[in-house]
């Protein structure tokens, strides 16, 4: 496991945008964090690397949200939340996803046994003492990323 501090939402931000420098079509990501941790910042910022930063907007009703980046590189911007139980994750045909560009989930632990063996894990927690501090836990499943942090 490996953890990084944020201090700032700029701090979320860069750590995000370094991580998409090092990522590349098949890969996943999965956010986890209650409301207001973070996931959307670092989404920001992993979209702004790729020069999208004016596009985001939350995936919350729609379950996944498109971005077409440089490249001909598809990121997939997913909010599981809503989801009443993995058969709806299949129903839209959610694990198609995963080879066809970059995936970002958050909510993921909600469909965890539809991920495919490789992915990162990134929970997000929140401090009492520092509404701008946060603890970011990355956890890496398979072999793929065993050298990225």
């Amino acid at each position: 496991m490996y953890n990084f501090i944020s201090k700032s939402e700029k701090d979320t931000i860069n750590f995000a945008k370094e991580l998409a420098s090092k990522l590349q079509k098949g890969d996943i990501i999965v956010l986890t964090g209650e409301l207001g941790s973070g996931k959307t910042k670092f989404t920001q910022g992993f979209l702004e690397y790729f020069g999208l930063e004016n596009e985001i907007s939350s995936p919350t009703f729609t379950i996944v949200n498109e971005y077409n980046a440089p490249n001909n590189l598809n990121i997939y911007h997913f909010d599981v939340y809503r989801l009443s139980d993995i058969d709806e994750f299949y129903a839209i045909g959610g694990e198609e996803y995963f080879e066809n560009g970059i995936c970002i989930i958050e909510w993921g632990e909600i469909i965890n046994e539809a991920l495919p063996k490789d992915y990162i894990h990134i929970t997000f927690e929140k401090s009492d003492d520092d509404e701008n501090y946060r603890n970011l836990k990355i956890e890496t499943f398979g072999s793929k990323y065993t050298n990225l942090f």
